[in-house]
């Protein structure tokens, strides 16, 4: 007698929309660099979307408020250049002009100093210094000409940074002035029946990325301070307006750091030429640098975002390890996003038909 087979009451599983996923996400890894400058406008687009629209609700025409507000947020950034530039070509010109002085301090001082408490040999003297270097052209010029390859990559890629640079205000200016035309288009090619879960998911999201840069605002804010009057404090001449770039330069990880506390040396050998003035200088950078890394980020961003302390400090760690520089940027909003799916995805788990499925008992006895 033959079985009478069933139709599955399960939908065919559907490869194609997996497969479009598949090659999206390809497409995007290859043109990883094509879509730098396109990335980089739609964020400097997101963020200036609130105060383009506050322009336009008070009559102003959108095209207008736009051009306004990209032309200030180029005025504050050159502003930054014209504050950083002139400050370190200053602190390097002293440096020169006092380089006899800095080398007898290192050897009447520096020297001595690790003699005694290293038992390191070190002498410092410009004869010495000089004679080393004329004895040295020749590995320089031999290491010059192994570099010119390199320099050759690098003016392609110093190309491509300065026609980004260049795209990325006018991309920025059409993403922004068309903002709700190109989010409403987007929004229309979602199935009618996704739109409202997407749309929620979306909110949410677009409230923990606010609260993220409001959150990165405040931390900046709190570290020029830190900075400028810890600096200010110990006598460094220059030092609040040191302290307020290297504070605003917080928003760039390790890179506004080390602009900062570069600076600060520099300024601090020219002035002080001792250990003593050196050491204040970086202790007011090492306790600003520990307050933040440890208490002022995790608390304002991380509570704003909703991540613990730890996860903050992982995703900073975790990101910078596998994308470098650019997952540094992205770790904190990167990670907010993916609460919030986490979130809704823990959701739909738990009224799941498979999570609440209850366990069948075995009756005693059998096996």
């Amino acid at each position: 007698m033959s079985r009478i087979r069933r139709k599955s009451s399960r939908p065919p599983v559907r490869v194609w929309p997996y497969l479009l996923a598949a090659l999206v996400l390809w497409l995007l890894w290859s043109l990883t660099e094509v879509l730098v400058p396109f990335l980089a406008a739609a964020a400097l687009a997101y963020m200036a979307v609130p105060t383009v629209d506050a322009l336009a609700r008070r009559g102003l025409n959108r095209t207008l408020a736009t051009t306004l507000v990209l032309v200030a947020v180029a005025l504050l950034l050159s502003l930054l250049l014209l504050l950083i530039v002139p400050m370190f070509i200053q602190q390097v010109q002293g440096l020169s002009e006092r380089m006899p002085t800095l080398v007898d301090w290192l050897e009447h001082t520096v020297s001595p100093w690790l003699a005694a408490k290293l038992d390191i040999a070190v002498h410092f003297n410009g004869t010495s210094l000089r004679d080393a270097i004329v004895r040295n052209v020749g590995g320089l010029r031999q290491a010059l000409e192994r570099t010119l390859p390199a320099l050759t990559s690098q003016g392609l890629a110093l190309i491509v940074f300065l026609s980004n640079l260049f795209l990325t205000p006018i991309l920025a200016f059409y993403l922004l002035r068309d903002w709700h035309d190109i989010v409403a288009r987007l929004g229309q090619l979602l199935p009618p029946r996704w739109r409202p879960g997407v749309g929620e998911v979306l909110g949410k999201v677009d409230h923990m990325v606010g609260e993220f840069l409001r959150g990165q605002l405040t931390v900046m804010v709190i570290m020029a301070a830190l900075y400028g009057l810890g600096w200010w404090l110990v006598g460094l001449d220059s030092g609040f307006a040191i302290g307020v770039v290297a504070g605003l330069l917080v928003c760039i990880p390790y890179v506004g750091a080390f602009i900062g506390v570069l600076l600060a040396t520099l300024a601090a050998i020219l002035q002080f030429g001792s250990f003593e003035g050196l050491a204040m200088v970086w202790g007011v950078y090492a306790v600003a640098q520990t307050l933040e890394s440890f208490i002022i980020t995790p608390q304002l961003v991380g509570d704003r975002i909703g991540l613990h302390p730890a996860l903050v400090i992982f995703a900073l760690m975790a990101f910078g390890t596998l994308f470098g520089f650019v997952g540094v940027l992205l770790a904190l909003p990167v990670s907010a996003v993916l609460r919030v799916l986490w979130q809704e995805g823990m959701v739909r788990y738990y009224a799941s038909r498979w999570y609440q499925r209850r366990i069948t008992r075995i009756p005693a006895g059998h096996d």
